[in-house]
């Protein structure tokens, strides 16, 4: 059997090589598409990697069903996360560019004009999203900074996949190849050379770039083979980078660098250092000058990818949702967009959209739908009016959008890996949110997320809100403030070695991981 694939764009036809052991995605993401493509990492949520066939279409799976109707299947529509690469072998796709582009995540890079001399440049490397900042080396003068989609993404939205596409043939060099490239971008945009150059990201994140040994990240007993705190050689055409200092497996440089800028900031503890992602990362600092971090997976539903009609946050997706008289009216992304342009839902549109239906009683706090007939309030009947059944899914439509009971699962499942971490660290330092001088909400949710509503749904315990201040993102700050600074990356190395990563299952108490993931997998705060 040809192990090829035919993928055609206008008159023009490519032959894609097929490889064992990859999902068609992940074939097409080698051949240089869906690159910056959020993909939901091959559970058939998103439907953001579908594709056409104009021949050979593999016989349609229980996911394609599921996210795909009949007519489009009819006409050769497909998952392509969902079948095996070598399921296409000898078949013929429209180019994935021609059934529709991803979401529009960033604007061109921009550089600074009318300052000359070396630019210190510190990247956020996320798993989801870039942003990276440029400062003169003099200190003086405007920087430059600017933000876009990590192109890795179309080899899955979360940690493990990513790993687990690097670990296949080639997989870890095209990961790699894809940063340094962007850095390169970045430092070819600047009106002046790059004389310094940092990163911080999540040990994942940061092993792939560095090209080194991750498997110690990919399967338990976890470890780290690189601890940071130093710089280290990305390739010969770029400055050394420096790395702060990674924490754990799972507790990286991202979060050393957001602490070295909080604690520089003038944060006093006790306080709660928050970072809402794919990979959810916190430091409670303790008064005796402790600190205790934690880390879980999150999933990238927060950032809108996982969801029917999710999106990273951006043109044409909601952010926010209003109760009115009328029902449930979305606030449109910060564009200018009117409510009418509205065709998707972001992270945080999500989280509000799942606080107002529990307001109302529309959502009970297990995250079923209200049953048909229930006592709710007027508006709460008129709102649960819109309840249907979509393949036998109970799907609450609002106008033009819609909100699966799926849906409602990918956000518990957030919600319960982050009340771990907040009750585990809470438990190991014998401190409640009422003791707390803060808590820094960090990184791009973090910095639009409204915090009554992660009080309303459970996130935070109760007070908890109030307590909740903008950090903005404090790994970026954190980073360019350590590589511009020797005295600084001495003092950071200080901090890590007071920070002492908590084994939450045994903070928890005697019930297993397990049991307690699933006990607060339900919209209220569990101590």
């Amino acid at each position: 059997m040809d192990a090829d694939l035919l993928v055609s764009s206008g008159r023009s036809r490519r032959t894609v090589p097929l490889a064992q052991g990859d999902t068609l995605a992940q074939a097409l993401f080698r051949a240089g598409y869906f690159v910056g493509r959020p993909l939901c990492s091959g559970i058939g949520r998103c439907g953001a990697c579908r594709v056409r066939f104009v021949s050979g279409a593999p016989t349609p799976v229980p996911q394609d069903a599921r996210r795909l109707g009949p007519g489009e299947l009819a006409e050769g529509w497909r998952l392509s996360c969902a079948h095996p690469a070598l399921a296409a072998a000898g078949g013929e796709i429209l180019a994935p560019s021609d059934v529709g582009p991803g979401p529009a995540l960033n604007a061109p890079l921009e550089a600074a004009h009318g300052v000359s001399g070396g630019y210190i440049l510190g990247l956020d490397l996320g798993t989801t999203g870039l942003a990276w900042r440029a400062v003169p080396t003099s200190g003086g003068g405007p920087g430059v900074e600017g933000q876009a989609p990590n192109p890795q993404l179309g080899a899955g939205s979360e940690i493990m996949s990513r790993l687990a596409f690097a670990a296949r043939d080639g997989g870890a060099d095209i990961l790699r190849d894809l940063i340094l490239d962007f850095l390169r971008r970045v430092a070819a945009s600047l009106p002046g050379p790059l004389a310094g150059l940092g990163v911080a990201g999540n040990p994942a994140m940061i092993h792939l770039l560095l090209g080194l040994d991750f498997s110690g990240l990919a399967a338990a007993p976890y470890r780290l083979f690189f601890r940071g705190g130093g710089e280290t050689v990305l390739a010969p055409d770029l400055p050394p980078a420096y790395v702060p200092p990674l924490l754990g497996p799972f507790v990286g440089a991202d979060t050393s660098a957001g602490l070295f800028a909080i604690l520089r900031g003038g944060a006093k503890p006790p306080f709660l250092l928050a970072d809402f992602g794919t990979n959810g990362e916190f430091v409670l600092a303790l008064p005796d000058g402790r600190f205790l971090a934690a880390s879980v997976p999150m999933g990238p539903a927060l950032e809108g990818v996982g969801p029917r009609l999710g999106r990273v946050a951006g043109p044409g997706a909601a952010v926010g949702f209003d109760l009115t008289p009328a029902g449930l009216v979305p606030a449109p992304y910060r564009d200018g967009s009117s409510e009418a342009d509205v065709t998707a839902i972001g992270g945080t549109g999500y989280l509000s959209l799942l606080a107002r239906l529990v307001s109302v009683g529309v959502l009970r706090p297990d995250g079923r739908f209200a049953e048909a007939g229930s006592a709710l309030s007027p508006l709460g009947g008129k709102i649960l009016a819109g309840l249907t059944h979509d393949r036998g899914e109970p799907r609450l439509d609002m106008g033009r959008l819609s909100l699966w009971a799926s849906d409602v699962e990918e956000v518990q499942k957030v919600k319960a890996a982050c009340n771990l971490a907040f009750s585990g660290l809470f438990k190991a330092a014998g401190l409640g949110v009422g003791a707390l001088t803060a808590i820094h909400l960090a990184g791009a949710f973090g910095s639009h997320v409204s915090p009554d509503d992660l009080e309303a749904l459970g996130f935070l315990p109760s007070g908890g809100a109030a307590r909740c201040r903008v950090a903005g993102n404090t790994s970026l700050d954190g980073v360019c403030l350590l590589t511009a600074d020797a005295a600084a990356r001495r003092d950071i190395l200080e901090t890590a070695s007071r920070v002492e990563v908590v084994d939450l299952a045994s903070a928890i108490g005697p019930e297993d991981f397990g049991q307690g993931f699933v006990k607060r997998m339900v919209f209220r705060y569990v101590a």
